[in-house]
């Protein structure tokens, strides 16, 4: 008997907090119910429209090109890299590097909402100290090379 009360006291208390939910002008049972549920659906259907619409924030997202180099003793740098994704950027900074005679000594790249990059690079042994302002240009051309690349595949 006694569980029966307190299964009836706690479902009294499930609607009567279902009624403050969504202030309805029925006191009927279900059509609480129903009306809290086109409550959750509205939300739903709300939070749905503010997903795509984040999606494509994120796709029309712009951002400038950035790159940093900082040197950090005689042979090595920190390089900092973020542009928009999209293409085979990683791959062209790597020719980079490899034309330059750069080691990679640790990296860390992210191609979430846009593409980062940071990286220590080392000069390598047969190759004489390379200039930040050297490693930055020929970085910056392989990102443009890249995207004006792609835009021309996009146009064709």
């Amino acid at each position: 008997m006694a569980t029966k009360l307190q299964r009836r006291t706690a479902s009294l208390r499930k609607l009567h907090l279902l009624q403050t939910l969504n202030k309805p002008k029925s006191v009927k049972r279900s059509c609480s119910i129903i009306n809290v549920l086109l409550h959750f659906y509205k939300l739903k259907v709300k939070l749905e429209e503010i997903q795509r619409e984040y999606q494509n924030l994120l796709k029309n997202m712009r951002i400038p090109q950035e790159v940093k180099v900082e040197k950090i003793n005689g042979e090595q740098f920190v390089l900092k890299v973020a542009c928009n994704k999209g293409g085979d950027k990683l791959v062209s900074i790597l020719e980079v590097f490899d034309e330059l005679g750069l080691n990679v000594v640790q990296a860390r790249v992210s191609c979430r909402h846009f593409f980062s990059m940071e990286a220590i690079i080392g000069v390598g042994q047969d190759q004489k100290t390379s200039d930040m302002k050297d490693i930055t240009d020929a970085i910056l051309k392989a990102i443009d090379e890249e995207q004006s690349g792609e835009q021309e595949m996009l146009v064709t």
